[in-house]
């Protein structure tokens, strides 16, 4: 039996465990990424375990979310993430030169080799034929220092795509479709691997669109070969020596096949608030919209931009439609320069923002009160936009630019013929927003700079032997990390202050949690399925654990989250029965006794509802390790126990 892509890549790297299916493997880490509101913190946790140089075989550090410097602490913390890039030999993307997933595959992303960054849509890079995985901080941290990142060996979804995209149709529409077929939940424990004829007829951007936005599958990573359109587009951005042919066997099996004929799709829209509420812009076609934002690392390419000026070009804005267009890396911006496509955005009533990822996290362009804003966007959870009432639909860049135009949503079929838009032969190359690193020698003599707002992060201390705490908040389904952790323009600065920014944990849902926590002492948080969909911050996590958080019971994490409760030293908990979950009220007393020796010994505990009187069971699906390392009280105490 041959072998599929994933297991091909993931088996020339594994360092421990074996490749079956369900069980814990860790793998070597070839290259890592952070971005500002992740990275402060992940640096300050490298820093902590005490290693001099990075060991990896390429490290990167963009700014790319926190650069709206309304106030000292975002200037302060890129200021430091500079400082901590010369010490312990890091590449430096300094701020205006893009958006981390977009730079990264125009300038550092090799086929088959691995990456995990601190971002939960790092799998762009499976763009190109790797396996780049979104992670929390902590694990970032460790893979800098060498460590191994760990990984349940993956289920393997076949997508096999064939026929080809309709004019006017985009790629943006495939993955909706997937999403629309397997759901925010569908891609829990697997990979999703493209194959058939109709990769073929798909550009490197097109791709990365797709895979990025797998992210919102819950999925682990999502790949696609590595052939000579690959080969073009690195040899178009003066790399074509990081090539490497990379496919399944053809007789490689799959868990699952999901099969797309993508000239039978049309364009689409994931509708208010979830990215698999899916619908045909058939079926929305007329609806009065009041703004259009166009980039995101999900649609920020220079193709994109491309298909968006074609569309703008000698047209105008409708006057009741705000248009802001944010390309993806200063690439992208200088070419679109020096081709006129600015100009033609410009000229038709674009906001032009710059090349960060802006309005995606709720950094500034928040929608009116109630209004309908058009994203090319990944995510659309409530509340992310900054308008807590927003109502926000993620289409292709075709959709937004026609709509923005008319003033409704459109179907961009509408527009008439398709020009052929085509790649450069060669991009524009100038990296001079890298800072690469500095000489060994020197790189002891570099003072890190701190400003006041870095805070150290919670230190979690061994597991107790009995938790005796209150239900401090229940809450549903479908828990994003937005939901626990909030971004936007007034939040993202408080990153690296972990005490100031949990003053705002859970502030969507109640905003007395945290001073209901914090009295409490300690507590324990109940929740409904899919828990911790989303980014991958981790301080979902540290927020919890400074509020006295120790344990989360639900009915299913999603697969970052929950590895970010355990770093933290919080226990992941699932019920044995679902039918418990409506048994519990918030400020139940939980009792769990032996907590230590049971998770040693079993994969379940015995909770005690103390308030109501009756005992019931939870699920911990641990591997050995991650059992560790909640008794250590968390990743950094047990990787200084193994040290």
């Amino acid at each position: 039996m041959g072998l599929t892509l994933t297991e091909k890549i993931l088996r020339d790297h594994i360092i421990e465990g074996e490749p079956k299916k369900g069980s814990e493997i860790g793998i070597r880490i070839d290259q890592t990424l952070t971005q500002d509101a992740t990275g402060t913190m992940a640096y300050l946790e490298f820093e902590a375990m005490g290693v001099p140089r990075v060991k990896t075989e390429k490290s990167v550090a963009y700014i790319d979310h926190n650069t709206l410097q309304s106030g000292f602490e975002n200037a302060d913390d890129h200021r430091f993430i500079g400082s901590v890039c010369k010490k312990h030999g890091i590449y430096f993307s300094r701020p205006g030169n893009g958006i981390c997933h977009q730079v990264h595959l125009e300038r550092f992303g090799i086929p088959g080799k691995t990456l995990i960054g601190s971002d939960s849509h790092t799998p762009t890079g499976g763009g190109i034929g790797m396996i780049a995985i979104g992670a929390g901080g902590m694990d970032v941290a460790v893979a800098m220092g060498g460590g191994t990142y760990y990984i349940t060996y993956p289920k393997i979804v076949k997508v096999n795509l064939s026929g080809k995209l309709s004019p006017w149709v985009a790629a943006k529409d495939v993955i909706l479709e997937v999403l629309r077929i397997l759901s925010v939940k569908g891609g829990v424990g697997k990979v999703i691997e493209y194959c058939g004829e109709g990769v073929k007829t798909l550009s490197v951007p097109e791709r990365a669109t797709i895979t990025n936005m797998g992210a919102e599958l819950g999925a682990t990573t999502s790949i696609f070969p590595s052939d000579e359109i690959t080969r073009s587009f690195l040899k178009a951005q003066g790399r074509e020596q990081d090539y490497v042919p990379l496919s399944a066997d053809p007789d490689a099996e799959y868990d699952e096949v999901v099969e797309i004929n993508l000239s039978e799709l049309e364009p689409m829209a994931a509708c208010p608030h979830s990215p698999d509420n899916v619908k045909k812009i058939s079926e929305l076609e007329g609806m009065k919209i009041d703004q259009v934002c166009i980039g995101s690392c999900t649609n920020s390419s220079l193709l994109d931009m491309l298909k968006v000026a074609h569309i703008l070009s000698g047209k105008t804005v409708d006057p009741g439609v705000s248009l802001a267009i944010a390309p993806g890396s200063k690439q992208v911006l200088n070419m679109i320069a020096e081709n006129g496509a600015l100009s033609k955005m410009i000229d038709a009533g674009a906001r032009i923002l710059e090349s960060a990822c802006g309005p995606c996290i709720g950094m500034g362009q928040s929608p009116n009160s109630g209004g309908i804003s058009l994203r090319t966007f990944n995510r659309n959870f409530e509340g992310r936009s900054g308008t807590k009432d927003g109502q926000i639909y993620l289409v292709s860049p075709e959709v937004a630019a026609a709509s923005a135009i008319k003033g409704v949503m459109t179907d961009p079929r509408s527009l008439g013929e398709m020009p052929a838009f085509k790649l450069p032969e060669v991009f524009t190359i100038n990296d001079n927003m890298i800072v690469p690193p500095i000489e060994a020698d020197k790189m002891d003599t570099v003072e890190v700079l701190r400003g006041p707002n870095i805070k150290p992060f919670p230190v979690s201390e061994p597991l107790a032997d009995t938790i005796d705490a209150r239900c401090s908040l229940k809450v549903q389904d479908n828990i994003t990390t937005d939901h626990i952790m909030p971004a936007g323009a007034k939040i993202l600065p408080l990153r690296s202050n972990i005490p100031k920014i949990s003053e705002y944990c859970f502030a969507v849902c109640d905003e007395d949690f945290p001073k209901r926590a914090l009295e409490l002492g300690r507590s324990i948080i109940v929740g409904g399925s899919n828990y911790g969909q989303g980014s991958s911050r981790e301080h979902a996590a540290l927020a919890p654990l400074y509020l006295g958080v120790k344990a989360v019971l639900v009915k299913s994490f999603a697969r970052i989250h929950m590895a970010n409760l355990i770093n933290a030293g919080i226990i992941p908990m699932t019920f044995a029965n679902e039918a418990d979950y409506d048994r519990i009220d918030q400020m139940d007393e939980l009792l769990i006794e032996n907590v230590r020796k049971q998770i040693e010994e079993s994969s379940t505990l015995t909770i005690t509802n103390k308030t109501k009187g009756f005992d019931f069971e939870a699920k911990i699906e641990l591997s050995e390790r991650q059992r560790k390392m909640l008794l250590a009280g968390g990743l950094l105490n047990y990787t200084k126990n193994n040290a």
